[in-house]
């Protein structure tokens, strides 16, 4: 009798605990990048726990603030925080930051030319010189020589960027800072830059939404952006001299040496990186989250929803055209989800 009364005592506790989860709402702000994998996590997550996620598709800059000022439960960025950030963050939240790479997307450089159609090549240096303004017509010398099996129109480029504080920003401007000594010293690699010349949009939606609209448009997008909005990309030469077009294989090869020396904070860049295959406008996406976190339901909430997205959750990934994390990579996620505590206790 007692054995059964127990056995009832610890079902019902589990299923209490189970309930309580379900009640926890997260919230999170930043990356538009993520947006389209975010979506299609949030949904199934909230079906197999009953969690609810809510996230706002700001930009990384926004995200950054969001959780910096406490008003998000995790934060989503394209580029790592810098150390000033982290000083702020820990200043105002009195606990460290934790960056945990989510998943990794190559950034795709679209535009408009209907007559043209798919696969431009483009290397870095003429990719920049667009960027400062210096190539003002699709058939530029340059263009076309890098192009001589297409007929490119004499048609002005509208260069189109964003706007606000964004991390794919900052994966295009590092590629561009590595690859162009002239980029690297009048602009330089950041989530916001003083753009020489272009139109602005805000968030990925907007620059896809000015490329799709404009003929003779330029942009760098997220793939799966790309893809939804059936806008072509080119073909980029990468550090070995080979013309590399984006998905989940090329970007996956860019990664492999930084997930066998990964720094410990986990803020590895993979632009422009070695490797036969690699496609150079790559990077890893975060969600960072505080070290501790002053809620137990929303920590444990969190904790959870973030093993599981890091694992079973990348299964997801190549179907929304981004690339999985490399066990590697997993493995060191796990390390620093189960360091996270809450008012100094582990979960």
């Amino acid at each position: 009798m007692k054995f059964k009364i127990l056995s009832l005592a610890i079902l019902f506790a589990g299923l209490f605990a189970a309930f309580t989860l379900a009640q926890v709402k997260l919230t999170g702000a930043g990356s538009t990048f993520d947006y389209p994998i975010f979506s299609k996590w949030f949904d199934t997550y909230n079906k197999m726990t009953g969690v609810q996620i809510n996230y706002a598709s700001i930009g990384s800059g926004g995200g950054i603030q969001q959780i910096t000022a406490g008003t998000v439960d995790f934060g989503a960025s394209d580029a790592p925080l810098t150390p000033e950030q982290m000083k702020t963050f820990k200043e105002k939240r009195g606990t460290d930051i934790i960056h945990l790479p989510i998943i990794m997307g190559g950034v795709a450089i679209t535009y408009n030319l209907p007559s043209v159609g798919q696969g431009i090549k483009l290397d870095g240096e003429t990719l920049a010189d667009i960027y400062l303004g210096k190539i003002t017509k699709w058939n530029d010398p340059r263009l076309v020589k890098l192009n001589p099996d297409k007929k490119l129109p004499n048609k002005a480029i509208l260069v189109a960027h964003r706007s606000e504080g964004s991390g794919t920003t900052f994966i295009f401007t590092s590629y561009l800072t590595k690859v162009s000594p002239e980029w690297a010293k009048k602009v330089g690699n950041s989530t916001s830059v003083n753009w020489p010349v272009g139109l602005g949009a805000k968030g990925t939606e907007g620059v896809a939404g000015i490329i799709a609209q404009t003929q003779g448009a330029i942009g760098y997008i997220e793939l799966a952006y790309a893809k939804q909005n059936n806008l072509p990309y080119c073909v980029m030469k990468n550090k070995a001299g080979n013309f590399i077009d984006v998905n989940f294989n090329t970007v996956s090869e860019a990664a492999a040496g930084a997930a066998k020396n990964m720094p410990k904070d986990l803020r590895a860049v993979i632009t422009n990186a070695d490797g036969k295959n690699s496609y150079p406008i790559s990077g890893f996406s975060w969600i960072v989250v505080p070290k501790d976190i002053k809620d137990y339901s929303h920590a444990e909430a969190l904790v959870k929803f973030l093993r599981w997205a890091v694992t079973k959750g990348q299964a997801d990934a190549t179907s929304l055209y981004y690339a999985p994390l490399p066990k590697q990579v997993q493995k060191l996620d796990l390390e620093k989800i189960n360091s996270i505590t809450s008012n100094g206790k582990k979960l």
